[in-house]
């Protein structure tokens, strides 16, 4: 059984959890292992359990805590003696006993991870209850300074001097006139090459003793500054080839595509801020040392950005003494060059600011920089980008540093991490650091956006100072751009948005705050934001971004649903601009459908249903059904909470359409009835007329043929202009064709197609082409067949539009089995049944394959 008193009170059994919970057997405990090996009197006992109330209990009372302890943690634990009762620990059971062992034996290291805190923190956390506690608090202090002290010096000694700085420094604020720590954080900064700051570090300590206590630094301390200030190269460490990595990162996971990439020429390692950049090329770094026996050179850039300042250091490690060290920079740069000739040497150069910092670093050695930027203006580097981990790579991080099983818990945790290493390591060690945690209790901490940020961090890491370490050195348009871009939800954006808000993009992807996502169909260039960034972004709003958006957007949109539906055959649009909007807008339907979400979510309800209205006809067209449902569903709940009756019909005339398009009559019945009621109260007789014409669709499909006749012809009568015309006769030729009355069919798609030709429709002219083949090609006329087929594919050709093309393939491929071209007819379907598969067309996809099934 082992009893740990380093911090809180913990009693293990093999792993088992044996601590008491009741407060007086925690006391009684506690005053057994401040006196391990003495017995105690049950008048001790009492005075030490009750010690306000000068002991005030009965024998028996105490002497029943006595018993209870004993079944909680095994009879033969505390044994009686001559009336005393004495705990029977030994073979160092106390956490106590163990450490003052390793730090006689020198094991520092091992010592130190015994301590958890000062003793019995959660007993006596003040150290007044117990005098013993006072006591052995100040001894296992001293015990651990020194322990501290030795274990830092090893570190010193073995050239590990860069990673104790920040360690270093921490301890020289806790124990300001502890001379030891002193002059082993000066030693460590002379040799990470600040010989300045070293000097000065030990100004202030001079300063601190002169005020305060009138006296100087010890001897030993002051030998030390004067041999820094007259530049004794004997302070450098001499342990070999130089090694100057940071520790490799234990239970490094994912990257192995990249890892075998990163040592060889010049690489640069770059991607978003937290991507893992430095774990990456450190680990990297690590597999290779074997293959440098010279050694492995290191520095971090953005703790010391003059390059002049890294020569120097480089040179010392290389073994120049300091007095041939030129002062020019480029005297420094000729003489590394000549130090790393013919050199088995690799340099890593970690966060890199800019090419200017880079080059003169280099040489013909291998060398390995890592940045946020690319830095394309070192010409002849091989890059890398390092992006978020997958969810495999992710869950295994998370595994790995928490000691976590991978369940459903630890999924939910990776996806709050959104795949960005350092916010999964800093999760890993809040599980690994506080096992009493189960995963949900973190992802739920983790659930509030607003505090997420907050709560990923671990000590002296956050995820939110990588973050702020980029955006702090940004120009103020670019910081405008990021905190406007922090109020969208989308996954991507182009250049328009970013230069609308403020510009500085390429600064962003150059700080790790973006991410540039290539080019896409409409030749914009596209960035992305991680979640995480986004949450830091939106610390900082920017008002009125969304309505600014929004304003921008809704133009852009109505001016391409305009070349999709335009009916003004004055201002008819050629097929190239209809090419434009729909590559515009295949381009930008993610951001679209998002923006929509955030408009709603705003409470900028009139943007919203406008919004989701115009982008009706485009994912109808393009059959993007699952965006369009929700799209409208936020456009009805935003036009009914502004009260706008005319926005509420209009979006209840889409939902019909969409429902028209998924083939559910009744649904598409329920919301064209009540669109229609809404356009009679409203008196929109246009509104009206093409809620009925759709309504003649439902009949359609509903077999209620006479139904829909009445009714389309009742539209086509109060029809005042081509485009309603158009529609009405198009649908009432479906109808017609549905009834047997093919030549009636066909002349009424023959006068739709005359409108639309007029009106420059070229979409719905297809589609009514398409219509007429059908009709002819059950009427036998099969030239006028494949002439309707042919004239509606070389709309789809011209437009772009691939969905059209496969209809129109499939109407040919109907044409040539029934002229007897069985083959071509087969190559023509299955074309069709491609693209159909492509774009999740699922109806036309079977109809397709239906027609190949059939001999």
């Amino acid at each position: 059984m082992e009893f740990r008193i380093m911090g809180p009170l913990d009693v293990r059994d093999g792993g088992r959890d044996r601590t008491p919970t009741t407060p007086k057997h925690r006391d009684l405990l506690a005053m057994f292992l401040l006196n391990a090996g003495r017995p105690l009197t049950v008048e001790r006992l009492r005075r030490l359990l009750w010690p306000r109330e000068g002991g005030d209990r009965s024998d028996s009372l105490v002497r029943g805590y006595v018993g209870q302890l004993r079944q909680l943690l095994g009879k033969d634990v505390i044994t009686t003696v001559s009336g005393s009762y004495a705990l029977a620990i030994g073979g160092h059971q106390l956490d106590v006993d163990r450490f003052r062992l390793l730090v006689d034996r020198g094991s520092y290291e091992e010592a130190l991870a015994l301590w958890r805190g000062p003793a019995l923190e959660d007993l006596d956390p003040d150290g007044e209850r117990w005098e013993e506690t006072r006591r052995l608090r100040e001894e296992l202090e001293e015990l651990r300074l020194l322990a501290l002290e030795r274990r830092l010096q090893a570190d010193l000694d073995a050239g590990r001097h860069r990673e104790l700085l920040a360690e270093l420094k921490r301890l020289t604020k806790q124990h300001p006139l502890w001379q030891r720590f002193r002059g082993q954080y000066m030693l460590a900064l002379y040799r990470s090459g600040r010989r300045v700051d070293a000097l000065a570090a030990y100004a202030v300590l001079r300063d601190q003793l002169d005020g305060g206590h009138a006296i100087e630094p010890d001897p030993e301390l002051q030998l030390l500054y004067h041999r820094m200030l007259h530049d004794d190269v004997s302070l450098h460490v001499s342990a070999g080839p130089p090694v100057l990595l940071p520790p490799d990162i234990a239970g490094f996971t994912g990257r192995a595509d990249l890892l075998d990439r990163v040592v060889g020429g010049h690489v640069v390692v770059h991607g978003q801020a937290g991507a893992g950049k430095s774990a990456l090329a450190v680990h990297a770094a690590w597999r290779a040392r074997e293959s440098f026996p010279d050694g492995i050179l290191y520095a971090d850039l953005r703790e010391t950005t003059a390059s002049s300042a890294v020569l120097e250091d480089f040179l010392r490690w290389l073994g120049c003494p300091a007095q041939a060290i030129p002062a020019g920079l480029e005297q420094r740069e000729r003489l590394f060059r000549a130090y790393t000739a013919n050199r088995g040497l690799l340099v890593l150069l970690d966060n890199a600011a800019g090419e200017a910092q880079v080059r003169p670093l280099l040489t013909s050695c291998p060398t390995v920089v890592t940045s946020r930027s690319s830095l394309g203006g070192l010409t002849g580097a091989t890059r890398l980008s390092v992006g978020v981990l997958g969810q495999e790579d992710a869950l295994a991080l998370l595994t790995t540093g928490s000691g976590r099983p991978a369940d459903e818990a630890l999924h939910r945790l990776a996806r709050f991490c959104g795949g960005l290493p350092i916010a999964l390591r800093i999760a890993a060690s809040r599980l690994a650091a506080r096992p009493n945690w189960t995963v949900d209790y973190l992802v739920g901490l983790l659930e509030d956006e607003h505090k997420r940020l907050d709560r990923l961090h671990a000590g002296d890491q956050a995820v939110r100072s990588v973050f702020a370490i980029g955006y702090e050195g940004l120009p103020e348009p670019a910081r405008r751009t990021l905190r406007g871009l922090g109020a969208l939800s989308a996954p991507d954006f182009a250049d328009w948005l970013t230069d609308r808000l403020g510009g500085g993009a390429e600064a962003l992807v150059d700080a790790g705050l973006l991410e540039t996502h290539g080019v896409d169909a409409a030749g914009q260039v596209r960035y992305r934001m991680h979640d995480l960034t986004r949450l830091f972004a939106r610390e900082q709003p920017l008002p009125g971004v969304l309505a600014e958006v929004s304003e921008l957007v809704l133009a852009r949109v109505r001016a391409s649903r305009f070349s999709l539906v335009s009916g003004d055959p004055g201002t008819a649009v050629a097929t190239r601009d209809i090419r434009e909007s729909v590559e515009w807008l295949d381009a930008e339907r993610p951001f679209l459908v998002s923006l929509v979400a955030d408009l709603h979510a705003a409470g900028l309800d009139e943007p919203c249903w406008r919004l989701a209205h115009l982008l009706g006809p485009y994912l109808e067209r393009h059959r993007f059904l699952d965006d369009w449902r929700a799209v409208s569903d936020r456009a009805l709940e935003s036009a009914r909470r502004s009260g706008d009756d005319r926005g509420e019909a209009l979006v209840l005339l889409d939902q019909g359409d969409l429902h028209l398009a998924e083939r559910d009559w009744d649904l598409a019945h329920e919301k064209l009835r009540l669109a229609l009621g809404m356009f009679l109260r409203q008196g929109r007789t246009r509104d009206v007329n093409h809620t009925r014409r759709r309504l003649g669709r439902v009949h359609l499909e509903r077999d209620r043929l006479e139904e829909a006749e009445r009714a389309l012809l009742a539209c086509l009568e109060a029809a005042d202009n081509e485009r309603d015309a158009a529609d009405a006769e198009r649908v009432l030729g479906a109808v017609l064709r549905r009834a047997g009355r093919l030549e009636e069919a066909a002349v009424r798609l023959l006068a739709a197609v005359g409108h639309l030709t007029e009106l420059g429709d070229r979409h719905r002219q297809a589609d009514t082409l398409l219509d007429l083949a059908a009709v002819r090609l059950a009427q036998g006329a099969k030239p006028d067949a494949r002439s309707a087929a042919e004239r509606a594919r070389g709309i789809a050709v011209r437009l772009g539009d691939r969905l059209l093309d496969a209809y129109a393939l499939l109407a040919l491929a109907r044409v040539n089995r029934a002229e007897g071209a069985a083959g071509r007819a087969r190559e023509l379907a299955t074309a069709a049944l491609e693209i159909f598969d492509e774009t999740g067309d699922r109806r036309a996809a079977a109809n397709a394959r239906a027609f190949l099934a059939t001999p």
